[in-house]
C-alpha cells in the first residue's frame, strides 16, 4: 500500500453515531463547550490550563491552528439529542508513513459521562482509523495515576504497553508519568465487537 502524503492522510470528517456526532472543531463550538468544561475533574490529569473561558478559548484556538496546519484533526463531540457540543477529542501524533496515529485530548462534560457517549466516540474514531484510513496502530496515553482512564482504555480492549517516566510537566510544575495503550489492526475486529456489545447495554438514545 503506498505511503500517503503527510498532510492528507487524515482529512477533516464528520463521524455519525447513534448518541453523538463527531464534527470538526470550530470557533462557534466554544459557547457550548464553556457550559460543560469548567468542572476541575474534567482536566485534573491533563496538561491543559482551561480554568476559565479565556483559557478554554486558547485551547480551542490552538486545536484549530493544528488542524489548519494538518498536524491534528480535532473534533467537537456533539450530543445528537440536543445538538450541543459536550466535549472534544482528536486524532493527533499522526505518522502517515507508518500508518500510525493517536486518539487523544478526549474529554466530556461530567453530566455526559457514563452515558455511552465517550465509548461511542472511541468506536467511531477507531472504526475510521482502521476501516477507512487503513491504520496499522492507534495509540492512547493518559496520566499514569489516572486509574479511571486506564480502566476505561483497558475496558475497550486496548493493550497496556508501559509507562513513560517524567514524560510531561503538569500545570503545577509536577512531572507526569504517562501510561500508554494501543490497538493494532489485527485486534480491531475483536475490539469493535466488544465496543458494540457494551454500547448495547446503555439505554437507547
Amino acid at each position: 500500500m503506498p505511503v500517503p502524503p503527510s498532510q492528507t492522510w487524515v482529512q477533516p470528517v464528520v463521524l455519525e453515531g447513534a448518541r453523538i456526532r463527531l464534527e470538526p472543531l470550530r470557533p462557534d463550538h466554544l459557547a457550548d463547550l464553556a457550559l460543560v468544561a469548567f468542572d476541575p475533574a474534567v482536566w485534573r490529569w491533563t496538561i491543559a490550563r482551561t480554568q476559565d473561558e479565556a483559557g478554554l478559548q486558547r485551547w480551542v484556538e490552538s486545536a484549530i491552528a493544528n488542524a489548519e496546519a494538518g498536524t491534528e484533526r480535532p473534533f467537537a463531540t456533539v450530543d445528537r439529542a440536543t445538538g450541543r457540543a459536550i466535549g472534544s477529542t482528536r486524532f493527533m501524533s499522526i505518522v502517515p508513513e507508518h500508518r500510525r496515529l493517536e486518539i487523544g485530548w478526549t474529554w466530556i462534560g461530567t453530566d455526559h459521562q457514563r452515558t455511552g457517549a465517550n465509548r461511542e466516540a472511541k468506536l467511531l474514531q477507531l472504526g475510521h482509523a482502521f476501516e477507512v484510513l487503513g491504520a496499522n496502530r492507534v495509540e492512547f496515553k493518559t496520566h499514569a495515576r489516572n486509574e479511571r482512564s486506564r480502566a476505561a482504555l483497558a475496558g475497550i480492549g486496548a493493550t497496556f504497553e508501559g509507562v513513560f517516566r517524567s514524560h510531561m510537566i503538569m500545570p503545577d510544575g509536577t512531572l507526569r508519568d504517562s501510561a500508554w495503550f494501543s490497538v493494532i489492526a489485527e485486534e480491531w475486529a475483536s475490539v469493535k465487537a466488544g465496543l458494540v456489545a457494551s454500547l448495547a447495554r446503555y439505554p437507547s438514545p
